[in-house]
């Protein structure tokens, strides 16, 4: 384990970035955030390279209770925009990492082992786990060193991550690669007649700056013109005429999208970050923040054999393509798969019977309530199976694009909440089912709901705009036993 002397020290070598609010700058009119900004980044060139499925990992051993795995986190130079070099950090070389598919009820064990020039905490972002498996900030991973992390999986099926969690560091090391998916499945999504196997696909979304040498940069999102979708730069994917589960990620350090099919056509939520929704809901524009996941099934049957349909965010930048992903229809398929009506039980609302309030603040300093994490001090101190209701503010007033220093994802550690109020009034639709990480835009008021279990020691809330809790926006709680 790092002191924070000791962490701010790898910060600095990183960089300035590690702790700056990059958009502050552009939002003052600074014109090195315009087109001039762009001058040494590769060009985009959508639709060159086929998007891989991250591959799934295999167990280096089996028990009766539990799956083992090896991990190494290591540089390794791969091709994000077509025939450019890219060094990046990994999880066992990949970019992004390995797919781990687990089981409720099965434990799953993970000996991760640091093999990069700089500390790590492995945090699986969703994970209800024991304080000393959730890869607190300063519990880190020293360069050489490595560290078991076990994962008991008791709770329900839902698209979780994992990702670094190092702190001043963790923006870095999560825009330069170190991210992956965890796949977690239970008896009730296995008896719905889903889309599943090939047809269940991850879309690991977040944006980049790939400089003409082929260096990926870490730099402020308004000046990384390139999206990638499973490491590669506005790719393609083959489909069959046929239904398809896509299980979106947004992986990106510092900025939100808005996804749609560019032919305005509907497609059918199932899940959000805490798994299946009670009922399907109907949409055809999501907007996703850092952290984020959301499940969708889209119908590709209705596209003629030959026919593309692109996927596009309309939140990109005017110094932007819009491309985020292209859909070839190229052959036909049997489809057994539906969506039913009823989806999923979800656990009864939460009776709050504490109430807090949290205010989110970037300028002059990352704070949360005003303070800026110190990991000493406990902001929230609970009790394992209270009931509580948030009410979260965004006090950041509105800007012009570039805008993304001025919204917030609000993310709670081993609670999956539910979303009570938005803005006074009741949610939409991207608010429903159990949530981990919320969107906050400017000046919006998010209420949440959660019950504290089921096991006591430390944990953090932050936002998961990481250059935000890189720089400090983020509190420590402390659930004490009952």
């Amino acid at each position: 384990m790092l002191n924070r002397r000791n962490l701010l020290k790898f910060a600095a070598a990183g960089g300035a970035a590690a702790l700056f609010p990059w958009d502050r700058v552009a939002a003052l009119g600074n014109p090195a955030a315009g087109p001039a900004a762009l001058a040494d980044a590769a060009p985009a060139a959508p639709f060159a390279h086929a998007m891989p499925v991250p591959r799934v990992l295999r167990p280096v051993r089996r028990t009766h209770t539990a799956d083992h795995y090896r991990m190494h986190m290591r540089e390794a130079d791969v091709e994000i925009v077509k025939g450019l070099t890219s060094r990046v950090r990994t999880y066992e070389g990949t970019f992004p990492g390995p797919t781990i598919r687990a089981r409720s009820g099965r434990e799953v064990v993970i000996r991760q082992t640091n093999d990069l020039d700089v500390p790590t905490a492995v945090h699986l972002h969703g994970g209800h786990v024991l304080s000393e498996h959730d890869g607190l900030p300063m519990d880190t991973i020293a360069p050489g060193d490595s560290r078991l992390y076990r994962y008991p999986n008791t709770q329900r099926a839902s698209s979780l991550w994992y990702h670094d969690h190092a702190h001043h560091l963790e923006a870095e090391n999560v825009f330069k690669g170190l991210h992956g998916q965890y796949l977690l499945t239970d008896r009730e999504e296995r008896r719905l007649p889903l889309p599943r196997g090939r047809y269940d696909v991850p879309l690991v979304i977040r944006d980049a700056r790939v400089e003409s040498d082929g260096t990926l940069k870490y730099t402020r999102p308004s000046d990384c013109p390139n999206m990638l979708v499973n490491g590669k730069e506005r790719p393609y994917f083959q489909v069959a005429a046929r239904k398809y589960r896509l299980r979106l990620y947004n992986a990106c350090a510092n900025r939100y999208f808005r996804l749609r099919l560019a032919d305005g056509s509907e497609f059918t939520q199932i899940g959000s970050d805490g798994g299946l929704l009670a009922e399907p809901v109907r949409q055809t524009e999501l907007t996703m923040l850092g952290g984020e996941r959301i499940d969708v099934v889209v119908d590709f049957s209705r596209y003629p054999v030959g026919s593309s349909v692109v996927l596009e965010n309309t939140g990109a930048l005017p110094t932007e393509r819009p491309e985020v992903l292209r859909f070839d229809v190229v052959r036909e398929a049997r489809d057994r798969s539906r969506v039913p009506d009823r989806l999923s039980e979800l656990p009864p609302m939460p009776n709050g019977t504490v109430e807090r309030e949290f205010v989110l603040q970037t300028f002059p300093e990352m704070t949360i309530n005003g303070v800026t994490y110190d990991p000493n001090r406990a902001d929230v101190v609970t009790t394992v199976g209270s009931s509580e209701v948030w009410t979260i503010r965004n006090i950041e007033s509105a800007v012009a694009p570039p805008d993304f220093h001025v919204w917030h994802s609000f993310h709670t550690h081993l609670v999956m909440f539910r979303v009570l109020e938005r803005n006074g009034g009741p949610v939409g639709p991207t608010d429903v089912g159990l949530k981990d990480t919320v969107t906050l835009g400017p000046g919006e008021e998010v209420k949440i709901a959660m019950t504290w279990g089921e096991y006591a020691g430390e944990y953090l809330f932050h936002c998961h705009q990481l250059g935000h809790s890189s720089g400090g926006q983020m509190g420590r709680i402390d659930v004490r036993a009952r």
